[in-house]
């Protein structure tokens, strides 16, 4: 009993979407090949649809010439300037090195 109430109080927000007669039909037939609820295909394939969407949005997107600018970067990096430099003694000096 403890479990439903769990279950319940995290699953208390309703989503309504107004869909067509086609619409609904393809939903349920693949609801029904999974063995599942329209509402469990549902919400588990809107919540997969969110996160993959998320997921892609964080990765970053380079051109080609900005992964050409990137590799060059690393295969050839920039000398240190005098901050630099100046700002890795003041750390080395900070942590005891």
């Amino acid at each position: 009993m403890a479990r439903q109430k769990q279950a319940s109080r995290a699953r208390a927000e309703r989503l309504e979407a107004r869909v067509s007669l086609a619409q609904k039909t393809l939903f349920q037939r693949a609801a029904t090949l999974q063995g599942r609820t329209l509402t469990d295909f549902v919400v588990s394939s809107v919540q997969d649809a969110a996160v993959r969407t998320i997921e892609e949005m964080q990765i970053i997107r380079l051109t080609a010439q900005d992964s050409r600018t990137f590799a060059e970067a690393l295969i050839h990096p920039r000398a240190p300037s005098n901050e630099l430099r100046a700002a890795a003694r003041r750390y080395l000096e900070m942590i005891g090195r």
